[in-house]
């Protein structure tokens, strides 16, 4: 693992001497090389340092590798008006650093000090190159959110120090409630849980393309992958009190999905689906049984794909409409009908339809949920129905209609606009015939 931190620390200083296309093309080849990587064993792999991975931080570091060259790829327009783009380009490096070493690392000290690093270029993204007036507001709440319940966990995390050792894979200690609390909490934040998730569909409407792919692609994960983590430690305590964070979970998801189908704004209709989509996973990993742990990496792996895709779209559109209102972008079948087949296809998707890894995330989900609690059948029928809903009325309401008339001209998707939307799409509906690696990993 070390020579993929060396490869990236050694991308820095050539941040400011490389053409932007270039290091795109890099970032795709340190994809690949870290692809060749890959093993068919479930056990820590690669360990070197205090940096290793199993096939959960494997699978979450190729996925950070994916989306930040995806990032790149999406962001031509920095490019384009040389909006500081060298500087762009190491903000993007340096987080693709900080998360490969929080999903690598072996260390809980070394991951949580790598999960509060990552908060400070995805901060200096939305900050520096978002579009709207609010932004500064949008990355307080993204800094203050997070910030307020990780203090909390350092000191956890040094109390927990005086007990054993920091190493993931031996922490067995069952902890007291309010350790539990202290931890999580900062894990509920990040995925984010119903009643903490404010900060969510702000920081992503005021951020830029590249904000919104990075912060639905990996920065929801850590969320997840730290719970997953941390669990073995809260097993008795657990058992007892997770059903109180599922309840909250299935009926915010619900809640959120109500939500959605009353947005007029693109990216807050997909941004509050992330969190419809989070609820699920986390609820599934609440149960503490093996389904929901396979279920919500594959869940996760399928929105960090289906989320940052449907950004991408929602960008195109912004970048000839000027503006992310459903009102105004209507119709657009009529002018951009080949793209009106790529928003289709991220919507089906998104929806849970076949053949698409979501699909067999949410199976799996509910076979977990349902093996934990019959009752919650009933919000599980309806977070599915809804997502459905939503899914659909923001491509109805997008593509079909009249087209707004105080459109001047339109120019139709480019060939970077197209490899964009493919590369988030056939993974994300390929990898569902190799499956059982997402979904066997324990």
């Amino acid at each position: 693992m070390m020579k993929f931190f060396f490869s990236l620390l050694f991308l820095i200083p050539f941040c400011f001497k490389f053409n932007f296309w270039l290091m795109t093309s890099i970032m795709f080849l340190l994809s690949f090389f870290f692809l060749i990587n890959f093993s068919f064993n479930y056990m820590y792999l690669n360990i070197s340092y205090i940096l290793g991975s199993d096939l959960l931080s494997y699978v979450l570091i190729l996925l950070s590798f994916w989306v930040c060259a995806l990032m790149l790829l999406a962001s031509e327009k920095i490019y384009k008006i040389d909006n500081y783009y060298y500087l762009f380009n190491l903000m993007v490096l340096l987080l693709l650093l900080s998360l490969f070493m929080v999903f690598s690392s072996l260390n809980l000290f070394v991951f949580y000090l790598f999960f509060e690093i990552s908060l400070i270029p995805t901060l200096i993204l939305i900050i520096g190159w978002g579009y709207q007036p609010e932004r500064i507001e949008a990355g307080m709440y993204l800094l203050f959110y997070t910030l307020l319940v990780s203090l909390p966990m350092m000191i956890s995390i040094f109390y927990y120090y005086n007990m054993g050792s920091m190493m993931l894979m031996f922490m067995n200690h069952q902890m007291n409630f309010l350790v539990y609390l202290c931890m999580n909490m900062v894990f509920f934040v990040k995925i984010p849980m119903f009643f903490v998730h404010l900060w969510l569909p702000k920081a992503h409407v005021e951020a830029p393309v590249s904000g919104s792919m990075i912060l639905a692609g990996i920065m929801l994960k850590l969320g997840g992958y730290g719970l997953i983590r941390l669990m073995s430690m809260f097993m008795l305590i657990g058992v007892k009190i997770n059903f109180i964070f599922i309840v909250i979970s299935l009926i915010g998801g619900f809640i959120v999905s109500l939500i959605c189908v009353r947005q007029s704004d693109i990216k807050s209709l997909i941004a509050y689906s992330s969190v419809a989509h989070m609820g699920l996973v986390l609820s599934g990993i609440m149960t503490l049984n093996i389904w929901g742990f396979w279920g919500s990496l594959v869940m996760m792996l399928a929105h960090g794909l289906c989320s940052s895709g449907l950004f991408c779209l929602a960008n195109i559109s912004y970048e000839r409409t000027h503006s992310r209102s459903l009102y105004l972008n209507k119709g657009l079948l009529n002018i951009m009908p080949n793209l009106s087949f790529w928003w289709f296809m991220f919507c089906s998707s998104n929806m849970a339809a076949p053949p698409s890894l979501n699909l067999l995330g949410e199976i799996i989900l509910i076979n977990s949920l349902i093996s934990y609690s019959f009752l919650s059948m009933i919000f599980l029928s309806l977070l599915s129905f809804f997502s459905a809903v939503y899914s659909l009325f923001l491509f109805s309401y997008s593509q079909h209609g009249l087209y707004y008339s105080g459109l001047f001209s339109m120019y139709q998707g480019m060939y970077r606009e197209y490899l964009l939307l493919f590369l988030h799409w056939f993974p994300l509906n390929l990898l569902v015939l190799k499956s059982e690696l997402f979904s066997l990993y324990i």
